[in-house]
């Protein structure tokens, strides 16, 4: 999701989700305009973390929440953050202080309005420490958030509050351009207080959970698919055209696209043993995504307590090697953590401004793995596992590449291990994996969302490393009304990761894919998630 974005479970997939089927029709016959159902069919890839919006902070569940459920703003076509739950808003003179009027049509699944003090409900309860919401960093932009999220405060003193039914003022710490993005996030939908207080479970079943948006949840039949079915209580009804949404959870790229072939799917990820063939025929399509694909260490377990230990395995890496010959979709190769398409005040993309910060080496590799193994008074090096998440095979293809690359450069045997996502993740979160995959889709549009995950101690880190400097300079940037001075901080502190080297990258995402051509409307958000409002089927 965020995802500040971490750590999903099937990226590469998820990233290339979407898919058509009219349910009434057999496959291959999707859309006809035989006045049947308009059914579109994806592949979410594995079962949703959560469906409660600061706890499932991923793609495998803001993908199919940001269909079930609405913020204030919601990203248009255009992938800019348009009016959506809020029907406008007035900003302050000091750029902090925003007043938000929501519509009076607003409504949950069950009809029941959507109130001020549903936001203000659901706000807080990203911050409060007793939800332990992976995703609580993103509400440190407003004022005594991050106190209460951190125990220095109370919810009382968090400046988000209900003037009246439809009026929600909220009071940042300093003026952020990009907060009307960032509030188009799932973790700031709102959520229906008197549900989630009458049942802590609200949102893992079909039958009891509710929202706010376009479709609403009609079945959920867990580790193997969900329906939705239009929302007609959602305001913007008009604009839905299709009738339900039907989420398969498919782990393998090979059987999704042969579901696609079959018509069961109008939308598939590309099989990298395919990819030239579907290239050259020019079925392919290509799109923009926000996220680095990378790895991290536990500084906590031997031997990653080392710096130069760790830069080794990152120099001893070819991030081209990975693209051109294992994945296979066109993506750029990742020589620094934070991504393309975020300019700065001169005009200058932060990647290329910024230049690689790091390159394969593998004599250098060499080099800083016996430097560092001496500073340890090691002989030979301690036992390292990488572990990698199931339910997207790319995982798989991608470690045992690696696994080859450290065995040649290094001449160090690494030993593969596998976990289902949800333990993976749990695992990860604990600092229970020595080294491990890892993935990052933006959750807003700034170069600070990268960066501030690896801020010490933040849920988000999972490497245990921590670095006062780079803690500084995220600080600075976040309060930071200079932008240049800002892009400045950003730099220094990328720097400062990508050298010790706590994690490393390897390629930036693109969504590729596979869609039958009667399919219309979806939009994938570059930094977002996957649209359906506007989609249709012909």
């Amino acid at each position: 999701m965020k995802k500040w974005s971490v750590m999903l479970v099937a990226f590469v997939m998820i990233a290339m989700v979407a898919g058509c089927t009219t349910g009434a029709n057999p496959p291959g016959k999707e859309g006809d305009k035989s006045g049947k159902e308009k059914i579109v069919s994806l592949n979410n890839g594995n079962e949703p973390t959560s469906l409660d919006p600061p706890i499932g902070f991923d793609a495998i569940s803001y993908n199919p929440l940001n269909n079930l459920m609405e913020g204030l703003t919601r990203l248009g076509k255009n992938n800019e953050p348009e009016a959506a739950t809020a029907e406008k808003w007035e900003v302050s003179s000091d750029g902090k202080t925003y007043t938000f009027k929501i519509r009076e049509d607003a409504k949950w699944s069950d009809g029941k309005p959507v109130t001020a003090q549903d936001f203000e409900y659901a706000w807080k309860r990203v911050a409060d420490p007793k939800t332990a919401s992976p995703a609580a960093f993103l509400s440190y932009f407003i004022q005594g958030a991050e106190e209460f999220n951190t125990g220095k405060g109370s919810a009382q003193d968090m400046k988000v509050k209900a003037k009246d039914d439809k009026t929600l003022e909220v009071t940042l710490n300093s003026p952020q351009k990009y907060f009307l993005s960032v509030i188009s996030n799932p973790v700031f939908f709102p959520v229906p207080k008197e549900t989630v207080e009458k049942n802590k479970d609200w949102a893992k079943e079909a039958n009891t959970f509710v929202g706010n948006g376009p479709f609403k949840l009609a079945e959920w039949k867990h580790k193997d698919q969900m329906k939705m079915v239009k929302n007609n209580n959602y305001w913007d009804a008009k604009s839905v055209k299709l009738d339900g949404v039907v989420w398969k959870m498919i782990g393998d790229s090979n059987t999704e696209y042969q579901m696609f072939q079959t018509g069961e799917l109008s939308t598939s990820g590309i099989p990298a043993d395919l990819s030239e063939k579907l290239f050259k025929e020019g079925k392919a399509k290509v799109e923009d995504q926000s996220g680095t694909y990378f790895f991290r260490v536990n500084v906590k377990m031997k031997p990653f307590q080392n710096k130069n230990i760790r830069k080794a395995f990152s120099l001893a890496v070819n991030q081209e090697d990975i693209v051109n010959y294992v994945t296979k979709n066109k993506e750029k190769p990742a020589h620094g953590f934070v991504a393309y398409g975020f300019n700065d005040p001169a005009g200058g993309d932060f990647r290329e401004v910024g230049g690689d910060l790091i390159k394969p080496d593998k004599e250098k590799a060499k080099e800083l793995l016996q430097k560092g193994m001496k500073e340890e008074g090691y002989d030979k090096l301690p036992p390292v596992t990488l572990t990698y998440s199931t339910g997207d095979d790319t995982h798989k293809k991608i470690a045992e590449a690696l696994q080859e690359m450290f065995k040649e450069n290094l001449g160090v045997n690494v030993k593969l291990a596998s976990l289902e996502a949800n333990v993976f993740s749990t695992d990860q979160k604990a600092l229970k994996l020595q080294f491990s995959r890892s993935s990052f889709l933006a959750d807003y549009a700034d170069p600070i969302n990268f960066l501030e995950s690896f801020v010490t101690d933040s849920p988000m880190n999972r490497t245990g490393w921590g670095n006062k400097e780079y803690d500084k300079l995220i600080a600075s940037a976040k309060k930071e009304g200079d932008e240049k001075k800002r892009f400045e901080d950003m730099h220094k502190a990328e720097k400062i990761l990508i050298d010790e080297a706590p994690i490393f990258p390897l390629y930036f995402y693109n969504q590729v894919y596979l869609q039958n051509e009667n399919v219309t409307g979806i939009v994938r958000h570059p930094v977002g998630y996957l649209e359906l409002k506007w989609a249709d089927v012909k």
